[in-house]
């Protein structure tokens, strides 16, 4: 969601006259955009934006901005931390951003704009004047679950929701320019309801209209090769979103789902709303999905949350082992300003926390290498993204290209050296498993002639990092 954000952004200063610079030394302005999900990214922000101190120094006019959640969850008292700070900017003051800055040149004055869009949402979109093998389409923002260790309702706000015509309107054009695989985004992304038409009609409390989402962004895109969604929420893992991912051959076949902890006790005081028993029974449902076609899971988890035991941790570790997950995400619990849990106290030693963790990949590691070693001999697609920085099966005349398969594992595919495949959906078979990857030759390597012809590769750029951008800690 903040590569989203830091894409829009960039769009809207280039639209405002402002060009990308080769580097910190020639730049007018250096915005960095923020995670503050976890403490470590906020810390991570303070320490980079002080490095630019003789920067400022030295160009008085360098111009610098801090976007994202730590500036929504501190506005005004980050510029009485940082005395070279010029502007603080929240997520949904993003379309402002030219015209602060402006403000900012010409007072002279530090400024913070951290307002939430509460009365008229608004939803950046991209430009779609260029394609990229991916693009982020938002369809939601904020959230109204108040999970007792969460920061995120403070930083995004309440619970916002686009127009479904809208959204179908991005997705079109981005399609239409080349676009491949679409990732929708949100907060609780399969909360989606459409604030223009009735809630749906169930007698389910959890039951969303985002299962109806996907099926007309699929309906109204037949070229479109995949389709993603992150984050989503346990609770709206329903039967019509299971059924969805049954009907729908464009939806990928592998979710994200968030568990946080295996511990009920442990859930409770999360506030997660969900038991064990009902994440296993949905998760269960959505794997078996298309039967022997298994979908695959992963998901984010919590250690040393207040008052987690060595027996809640314990329920952690069957729980990833039940599932199976894939890969998962996992973080040491830390205490975030104004959230419920801060009354809990944090009394789980960083030395617990810290063994915990080391056990909780250990595992994970295992998995996923037993895993990606089962998938050898089979066949998939990968979704080609670019060229590879491994040239571990350097062969003549042929060169490595990075993807995904449809399971979301990274594979790495031998190309010719002559052809950018740059988008294109490849059936392969795996032919090796590697630490955290894979290696696939194509089934056809005729496919890439055809691709030469048609010339796709070439209309399509690859998604690089923003200079500057201060990244959270999750996907």
């Amino acid at each position: 969601m903040n590569a989203h954000d830091s894409e829009r952004m960039a769009e809207v200063l280039v639209g405002a006259g402002w060009e990308e610079a080769s580097g910190l030394e020639s730049a007018d302005l250096i915005v960095f955009n923020t995670c503050s999900v976890r403490e470590k990214a906020e810390q991570k922000l303070l320490s980079e934006v002080g490095k630019l101190k003789p920067l400022k120094e030295k160009n008085p006019k360098l111009l610098i901005a801090v976007a994202g959640c730590v500036a929504q969850q501190e506005g005004h008292k980050l510029l009485e931390r940082v005395a070279h700070l010029d502007l603080v900017l929240g997520p949904d003051n993003v379309p402002e951003l030219p015209a602060l800055l402006d403000d900012v040149e010409r007072g002279g004055i530090a400024l913070a704009r951290t307002e939430f869009d509460l009365e008229h949402p608004k939803f950046l979109a991209a430009s779609g004047a260029s394609a990229s093998v991916t693009a982020y389409v938002t369809t939601m923002k904020g959230c109204d679950e108040r999970c007792s260790f969460c920061i995120v309702p403070t930083t995004r706000g309440p619970e916002r929701y686009r127009a479904t015509e809208e959204i179908l309107d991005e997705v079109g054009r981005l399609v239409a320019a080349g676009t491949r695989e679409i990732l929708l985004l949100g907060q609780t992304v399969d909360s989606f309801r459409d604030p223009a038409l009735p809630p749906p009609a169930s007698d389910d409390p959890d039951e969303s209209q985002f299962p109806e989402l996907l099926r007309r962004i699929a309906a109204a895109n037949p070229s479109l090769r995949r389709l993603r969604y992150t984050s989503p929420h346990p609770r709206h893992l329903t039967p019509s979103l299971i059924a969805a991912h049954a009907d729908l051959d464009v939806l990928a076949r592998h979710v994200h789902m968030p568990v946080q902890s295996g511990s009920n006790r442990v859930l409770r005081r999360m506030i997660r709303r969900y038991t064990r028993e009902e994440y296993l029974a949905r998760v269960r449902l959505l794997q078996n999905a298309r039967g022997a076609e298994r979908i695959t899971v992963s998901t984010d988890l919590i250690v040393g949350f207040p008052g987690e035991t060595d027996d809640d941790f314990a329920q952690t570790l069957s729980l990833v082992e039940e599932v199976g997950f894939t890969s998962l995400y996992a973080f040491k619990y830390s205490q975030r300003p104004g959230t419920p849990s801060l009354k809990l106290g944090d009394d789980v030693t960083e030395a617990q926390k810290s063994e915990r963790l080391s056990k909780l990949l250990a595992l994970a590691d295992s998995l996923g290498k037993a895993h990606l070693k089962s998938l050898v001999g089979t066949e998939t697609t990968v979704l080609l993204e670019g060229p590879s920085k491994s040239d571990r099966r350097g062969i003549a005349g042929q060169k490595l290209f990075q993807g995904r398969t449809e399971r979301a594992e990274i594979a790495h595919v031998l190309v010719p050296d002559h052809v950018d495949a740059t988008g294109l959906l490849v059936p392969v078979r795996i032919v090796a498993a590697n630490n955290h990857s894979l290696d696939a030759d194509a089934l056809d390597p005729r496919i890439f002639l055809e691709h030469v012809s048609a010339g796709l590769g070439r209309t399509l750029r690859r998604r690089l990092p923003m200079l500057g951008a201060t990244e959270g800690e999750s996907p």
